[in-house]
């Protein structure tokens, strides 16, 4: 059997967008329409005649409509294997008359927990009778069409306009996968919200993830792999995804990456001074805040304004003409901030390959979450690294303390440290980096390769001196040895700040000390693999 005439259809639905036009088709086609409660009151209102489930299965809805559906007289017409010689016995002795069209879609749970609801009302949202019909529909999809979103209603009418009233196999599989990933979503919530919300469990014991398709990526990391973005079910931070792109060609798997590193990053400085970050690769490649947004553009640039070429810049204010207009000067992948002005959008427009997204707010670089990393055989699930220190915070662990200039150097060096590949070293000076050393096998390189890029940008620009002389170094984690804590000192720093926890601290602290360093140490390590 191919094609299915539609001769009953079974409407039960918590979302009626778009209801009123799918009954009347279907009831100008002459379908027997089946229906519950409020579904069957709006078809009623538009002046349709409806039959009752209730009329259908010979008992009225009863406990508060908890239960109206879950009857052999629906079910049997649902599951029905037609051309089963004892199913069609079966049929006949009970007077069960078959389905061959279902429309569900399940009560608003989602949309319960994220206004707040209370738990007595949240659990009468989960929804039992519907996706029961869901799953019996299409599991005899062979004979049943199942349509569980009211986004394929037209697809659906387009369908029974092509094969006269039918519908195909291929239709009917189509619907089926979609209603089958639709009822393990639902029941993924469900699940998670037990889990975390209700019952507080970080690590239950087993998860769903719930994921809708945002739609397909140019490609992902490299050509021949394919790609695709993905959005969370349920409550979830904004970002990217839901920013507004104004200009440019459509995102490919890298640039959400690195736009995202870039965006979180940025995201550091909410609420403060002008800030730009450029990444490359996902790694800060030069980060600074300074009076105005252009001051901190030119500073950033300059910290690695070979690595900036074809990178992404993030703001945390909105853009203005002089630093768009700045930016349009090298190229650039992708810029993201919060808002820009019209004489920016009017520069960045000259640029018509340059993608310009505008988000809505920054994330909160505190929020809570989950991070996820598969690997062969598994997946890894960890809290976010969302751990962060004050001044308060700090210990001083050489004989000479910070200056406060040195203390906010550290500070910004340090923010920016948290969101470098590891081994990661971050030279910082007058709330601008001076060198980032990023992803290497051991800190004393990532210490010498940042004071490298910046002895080449005081060559570049004709500086006195690398802006390393005088700043402050930040340290992912702890230096091991003091080989990478005195690399950073013959590069010109004079402050340090790291997590300490080291076996050899004392000799780190004794080495800073000869060196003249004033040295802090957080407490807190941020690897970033």
């Amino acid at each position: 059997m191919t094609d299915v005439t539609i001769k009953r259809a079974l409407l039960s639905v918590s979302d009626k967008d778009g209801l009123a036009a799918l009954g009347a088709t279907l009831a100008d086609a002459g379908v027997e329409l089946v229906s519950t409660g409020g579904t069957a009151k709006a078809l009623r209102d538009c002046g349709l005649e409806v039959r009752d489930v209730s009329d259908l299965t010979g008992f009225p809805e009863m406990m508060d409509g908890r239960v109206k559906t879950l009857h052999p007289m629906v079910h049997g017409g649902l599951l029905a294997v037609r051309d089963n010689p004892e199913h069609a016995a079966a049929m006949e002795a009970h007077e069960i008359g078959g389905i061959d069209l279902v429309v569900v879609n399940l009560y608003p749970f989602e949309a319960t927990v994220m206004r707040g609801a209370e738990r007595d009302e949240i659990i009468e949202n989960i929804d039992i009778g519907g996706p029961s019909m869901v799953r019996s529909a299409a599991k005899n999809h062979q004979y049943v069409t199942i349509v569980t979103d009211p986004a394929d209603y037209d697809d659906l009418l387009a369908e029974l306009n092509e094969h006269d009233g039918a519908t195909s196999l291929a239709f009917r599989k189509k619907m089926a996968a979609k209603a089958f990933a639709a009822t393990a979503a639902y029941d993924g919530m469900i699940s998670k919200w037990f889990a975390f919300a209700d019952q507080g469990q970080k690590f239950p014991p087993m998860v769903s993830m719930t994921r809708k398709l945002a739609g397909p990526l140019r490609y992902g990391e490299n050509p021949h792999q394919e790609a695709a973005l993905y959005l969370p079910g349920g409550p979830h931070t904004r970002g990217l995804p839901q920013a507004k792109q104004v200009q440019g060609k459509e995102l490919s798997y890298n640039n959400y990456n690195d736009a995202n590193a870039a965006l979180e990053l940025a995201a550091e400085f909410r609420g403060q001074d002008p800030a730009v970050v450029i990444v490359k690769h996902a790694n800060p490649c030069g980060v600074a805040q300074a009076a105005t947004l252009l001051e901190a553009w030119q500073g950033a640039l300059a910290c690695d304004d070979v690595s900036a070429f074809g990178g992404i810049v993030a703001t945390n204010v909105p853009l203005d003409g002089p630093t768009a207009e700045a930016i349009c000067q090298i190229f650039t992948e992708v810029v993201v901030a919060p808002g820009a002005d019209d004489a920016a959008r009017e520069a960045f427009a000259k640029k018509k390959n340059l993608r310009l997204l505008l988000v809505d707010d920054l994330p909160d670089p505190r929020r809570p979450g989950q991070t996820l990393a598969i690997i062969a055989g598994g997946i890894l699930v960890q809290d976010r690294d969302n751990g962060a220190i004050t001044e308060a915070d700090l210990k001083v662990v050489t004989r000479r303390a910070p200056t406060a200039q040195e203390l906010k150097d550290c500070l910004f060096a340090w923010t920016v440290a948290r969101h470098v590949k590891s081994n990661a070293i971050v030279y910082a000076k007058d709330g601008v980096t001076a060198g980032i050393g990023a992803g290497q096998m051991n800190r004393r390189d990532s210490s010498r390769i940042a004071a490298m890029k910046s002895a080449e940008a005081a060559q570049k620009f004709g500086w006195d001196a690398p802006r390393t002389v005088g700043s402050a170094v930040a340290s992912d984690a702890f230096f091991p040895f003091a080989d990478g804590l005195l690399a950073a000192a013959e590069a010109g720093a004079t402050a340090v700040i790291q997590p300490g926890g080291s076996i050899r601290d004392d000799e780190v602290i004794k080495a800073a000390d000869e060196a003249g360093l004033a040295m802090v140490f957080t407490g807190m390590r941020h690897f970033r693999h």
